[in-house]
């Protein structure tokens, strides 16, 4: 409050200001020291304003203070200008301007997972496994997948030029009309007697979506069903209340997620609803080095809670909860504050860990890939795991694909898995007047 209210004040009256309240506090108090640093601020504001070799412009250089206040923290907290914070609004409704692909990075290559049905990409023909490789000419090679996307994104009605590989043809341009593209955080395909349900991420939209996809497949398969697979690779999170929402869908009651925040008083625990929609389904979950945050408190639920097998390798390692907080009702954008870390129901944290697989399985065959950012642990001011616990190194995994296998090989251990499984030994709880098990819903 104190950064917000001093930051527009002129460097002069903060340092007078700074002076006047020491006057009357003592010079070893906190607060003393804390005015001294601003009266340093204000100095080499003033000094930079003054003598800097050209014209500065002075919000710049306050967005830059307050970039370098919240960088110093950790990763996640940041600030939001208007328009930064408009757009997260938006993408929390499951919405945004841009060309419709769900993408991710594959070989060093921005390579795409899937267009969205009705959106500019798959109008244009583009297909899962196609590279972009430049956008309006600028080659993305070398860029982190977070760049790439800046550049793919932009106003409604904007048009843009991308550059495609696809094997077997020569690469081609293709130039495609941003729009609003809501895509959806939830698909479900049949694998023979097996669900296979597919989140992208946690939005406003992707508990409803995941019931429904639920009924779906319970509709489309009967009977029969044997298992169901969740696909949370490459998932990077999103809305906590969504993540113990689809946790909901597997558990009978009990703790999906609990968060503790500076003071222990503020300990939060989240728990399921009595009732699944799966009794007795076997469950499998597959995550990825790209499975963060939201993604992680799914599956680190179903899996303290014996609920599923989880399948693939260790996730991100985003063990921490980020609180938005409107400035001046929004109107000076927000601040994005880590506030907790979040803990599994046996009280385990994985911030800078990850989730570990009950079944470990690459997706490539080889060594690891080394990259410059493997895991949360290797961000820049990364908060550590208050357990002490450290994250397993990188090792070549026994269990990767045959020489020359094509497809997914990851998705086809998950379905030998949950086909091996049990169903769960669990009760099953009536209603008080009702002939039909609470589970149903």
């Amino acid at each position: 409050m104190r950064l917000r209210i001093l930051a527009p004040v002129a460097a002069a009256f903060a340092g007078m200001c700074a002076i006047a309240w020491a006057a009357t506090t003592p010079a070893t108090s906190p607060q003393a020291e804390t005015y001294r640093q601003l009266d340093l601020f204000a100095d080499v504001l003033a000094r930079v304003k003054a003598n800097y070799v050209t014209e500065t412009d002075e919000p710049d250089l306050m967005r830059g203070a307050i970039d370098g206040l919240l960088a110093s923290l950790d990763p996640h907290s940041s600030y939001m200008d208007p328009k930064e914070f408009e757009d997260f609004q938006t993408s929390v409704r499951g919405e945004y301007e841009g060309l419709g692909v769900e993408v991710s990075m594959q070989d060093r290559f921005v390579t795409i997972v899937t267009p969205f049905d009705g959106s500019p990409a798959a109008r244009a023909g583009l297909k899962s496994g196609d590279r972009i490789t430049a956008v309006n000419g600028q080659k993305l090679l070398g860029l982190t997948l977070n760049q790439a996307l800046e550049k793919m994104r932009g106003e409604v009605n904007s048009v843009v030029t991308i550059t495609i590989f696809r094997d077997e043809v020569e690469p081609f341009d293709v130039t495609l009309k941003r729009e609003i593209v809501s895509p959806p955080s939830v698909t479900w395909r049949r694998e023979g007697d097996v669900g296979y349900l597919r989140l992208s991420g946690f939005n406003e939209k992707t508990a409803g979506s995941f019931s429904s996809a639920i009924e779906s497949m319970r509709k489309a398969i009967g009977p029969r069903l044997k298992g169901v697979v969740l696909d949370l690779r490459n998932n990077p999170g999103g809305l906590l209340d969504q993540a113990v929402a689809v946790a909901d869908v597997f558990l009978d009651g009990g703790e999906v997620v609990s968060s503790r925040g500076r003071d222990p008083r503020d300990t939060q625990r989240l728990n399921a609803q009595r009732g699944e929609m799966l009794r007795n389904v076997p469950v499998a979950v597959i995550i990825n080095e790209g499975s963060a945050s939201a993604a992680e408190i799914v599956a680190g639920a179903l899996q303290d809670r014996q609920r599923a097998k989880i399948v693939g390798v260790t996730s991100f390692g985003k063990g921490s909860v980020q609180t938005v907080i409107p400035l001046k009702g929004g109107f000076q954008g927000a601040l994005r504050l880590t506030t907790a870390r979040y803990y599994t129901p046996s009280g385990r944290s994985i911030q800078a860990t990850g989730i570990e697989p009950d079944v470990e399985v690459a997706q490539i065959r080889g060594a690891p890939e080394k990259r410059a950012i493997q895991s949360e642990a290797d961000l820049p001011e990364a908060l550590d795991n208050d357990g002490g616990i450290k994250r397993k190194a990188p090792h070549e995994i026994a269990d990767q694909p045959p020489e020359g296998f094509k497809g997914d090989y990851q998705l086809k251990r998950a379905l030998e898995v949950v086909q091996g499984l049990p169903g769960p030994k669990l009760p099953v709880i009536v209603a008080k007047g009702a002939e039909t098990p609470a589970s149903s819903r």
